[in-house]
């Protein structure tokens, strides 16, 4: 028997599923294939960046499991480093998950546009598009209203309904692209595809993002021991067999090199299947998932954003509150704005990607390398039934690794863009200092 409020096997791994399973997949596979060099690439980083996941959900359910957190995984950073390197992390990390959302509103603006205007003018009302989803699901919350989780769950039907309806293309054979795939020989020595490797895996990883909310599953399984690292593991085994049923059918449908050229992917399978009113029942669901997820990030965002000023990480104007409606006002305005600034300032999602990815593995490594020094304060928990993983300190090693060599793939494709990156990050570590100080010379 289940114990009441306890998440049991089935349920865990419906929400690991939950998690992870966004909207990338109907965008990222472009990328991944541009980046490989060859589909033996563009399939293994798929793989890779699942087997990844799992190393890192593992990880965060343990950190979790250690140090119980509430609103998200920010307060590890302040326990386990400096104050400073803290606030830096946290900082980028929210602008990590900013540069997400436009990421996202750019894929729904890529579905929708051609829908809204001439083939011609497209490219330059994509960024205009995501503006206006950003803006008008600021106005909703700004409002105080909230999408219901029947819509939520309604969405994420949506997603699902497509990705089989892809994998469907799969049995008609008549579907299929009778191109032949052609490799590039300039890009096959050692050097050149372990770079290719990289910069896939930069578009997969950002398809298997969300596993990382594991941090907060600790104290809410059945079991934990025995149920988490077993949720986890079927959970993301079972999505990466759909991501790579996925791609091999975007790979069938279009084309591998052909992929590395076309927008809309879910799309131009829709219309294939189904004709002209395919690919715009597709476009307008997938804008309509994509929603929902600019919606999510709008709501959580600012709290935790209010949650670091509650423990005076950020300044206390981010605790302003619309009593009435229950509204985080200065979060919620300064993040909306922030996502707008990342969308303007990066233009394209290729750009975009690029820029959270980079930005994900300085958090992802940081955060995840907390757990050696967890394990070291909490070591009086061991053996009181807390979930410890298997395979320590391998699992968080080989985590870790693989977003330093992600990170280190991007900064060596995109120097410049890295180069950004870490002057944001040193930005903010020079900003907490300087906020210190007027704060001790106030109380002086």
């Amino acid at each position: 028997m289940i114990a009441k409020n306890k998440l049991g096997l089935f349920s865990l791994t419906m929400i690991v599923i939950g998690l992870v399973i966004g909207t990338g997949i109907f965008r990222t596979s472009k990328d991944a294939a541009q980046a490989a060099a060859t589909p033996s690439i563009f399939f293994a980083a798929w793989i890779v960046a699942g087997l990844v996941a799992i190393c890192g959900a593992l990880t965060y359910a343990e950190i979790g499991s250690r140090y119980p957190v509430t609103g998200g995984y920010y307060k590890i950073f302040s326990y386990a480093y400096h104050p400073s390197l803290a606030f830096g992390i946290n900082s980028i990390i929210l602008i990590s998950n900013a540069a997400s959302l436009s990421g996202v509103a750019l894929i729904g603006s890529e579905y929708i546009s051609p829908l809204l205007f001439e083939a011609a003018s497209v490219e330059k009302w994509k960024p205009f598009v995501a503006m206006a989803a950003i803006i008008l699901f600021y106005g909703v919350n700004l409002l105080g209203l909230r999408m219901s989780s029947q819509t939520q769950n309604v969405l994420m039907i949506i997603k699902i309904a497509m990705l089989l309806v892809i994998i469907a293309a799969l049995f008609f054979p008549e579907l299929h692209s009778i191109a032949p795939v052609v490799v590039d020989e300039s890009k096959t020595s050692a050097a050149a595809l372990l770079l290719s490797f990289g910069v896939a895996l930069k578009a997969t990883s950002f398809t298997y993002g969300g596993y990382q909310q594991t941090i907060n599953f600790g104290e809410e399984v059945v079991n934990p021991q025995k149920n988490i690292p077993k949720g986890i593991f079927t959970g993301i085994i079972i999505i990466i067999g759909l991501y790579l049923l996925v791609s091999y059918a975007y790979v069938k449908v279009i084309g591998f090199n052909e992929l590395k050229e076309t927008s809309g992917i879910a799309s131009v399978v829709a219309e294939k299947m189904f004709g002209t009113a395919g690919k715009y029942a597709s476009s307008i669901l997938l804008f309509l998932a994509v929603l929902a997820y600019v919606n999510v990030l709008l709501l959580s965002n600012p709290r935790v954003m209010y949650a670091m000023s509650t423990d005076g990480i950020l300044p206390k104007v981010f605790q302003k509150k619309d009593k009435k409606r229950d509204v985080l006002t200065v979060s919620l305005t300064v993040f909306a704005a922030i996502c707008v600034v990342v969308l303007f300032f990066a233009d394209k999602f290729e750009k975009i990607l690029s820029f959270t990815i980079f930005l994900d593995s300085i958090g992802m490594a940081t955060s995840a390398a907390t757990i050696f020094i967890l394990r070291k304060k909490t070591a009086h928990l061991n053996g009181t039934g807390i979930y410890s993983m298997k395979l320590y300190p391998l699992l968080p090693i080989l985590f870790i690794i693989a977003y330093v060599f992600v990170g280190t793939m991007i900064a060596i494709n995109e120097p410049q863009l890295a180069l950004t990156s870490i002057s944001v990050l040193a930005g903010f570590i020079a900003l907490y200092f300087i906020i210190q100080r007027i704060k001790r010379s106030k109380a002086s």
